[in-house]
């Protein structure tokens, strides 16, 4: 868990306890500029500090980020890991009051149109210890994930693809579960290969 190591750090513990604190209340991944707009809107931090403590928070194991778009860092989603819970659980308390009931009132009012928003979801990112790509498909009805898929590739291309693909079919979740829910029909004999059965006749005297 992270503590803070001086009392002089009390800023930037608050920070990144921000963070995760409105990451919790929007029960969903956030992407970089959700999380900036959210920041600076609220005058809670400036540009250059957020981004630095999303990518320090990365590093410690608090964040996990994913890419919808490898190079666009708008399209970075963050989400918290249960070690950032945990930190979040433990010293939620060093967040102001003020700034907690802030962070409510927004999640309060747009945590329903960001859900909507999210409904169907596709990113991508890097596995470096197998040298391929990770994409995790998901399709989420307001806090309910129905259907979530993790499939890993060789390229960005193929993951690109992927993406797109699970983004631009409507009908996907109700093909799959038509297939899923659909009970296989039961084995006919085919009639050319069937063994014909011989037809008794009466024993004749």
């Amino acid at each position: 868990m992270y503590e803070p190591s001086a009392p002089n750090n009390y800023k930037e513990v608050e920070n990144k306890l921000i963070i995760l604190y409105l990451i919790n209340r929007m029960a969903r991944a956030l992407s970089r500029g959700q999380i900036t707009d959210v920041m600076l809107d609220g005058h809670f931090m400036d540009y250059y500090t957020l981004q630095q403590n999303l990518s320090e928070m990365v590093d410690m194991g608090l964040l996990e980020a994913s890419l919808e778009n490898a190079g666009d860092n708008n399209t970075t989603r963050y989400v918290a890991t249960a070690e950032g819970n945990e930190t979040l659980d433990l010293l939620e308390k060093h967040i102001l009051p003020i700034r907690r009931h802030a962070i409510d009132s927004y999640a309060s009012q747009n945590q329903g149109k960001m859900k909507k928003e999210y409904e169907k979801t596709a990113s991508y990112f890097p596995d470096d210890e197998n040298d391929a790509f990770r994409v995790k498909c998901g399709i989420y009805e307001y806090e309910r994930a129905l259907l979530e898929v993790f499939v890993t590739v060789d390229t960005r291309e193929q993951a690109k693809l992927i993406q797109s693909n699970w983004r631009n079919n409507p009908d996907l979740f109700g093909r799959i579960l038509s297939v899923l829910t659909t009970a296989p029909l039961p084995n006919v004999p085919d009639a050319s290969t069937a063994v014909p059965v011989a037809s008794a006749t009466p024993d004749q005297d």
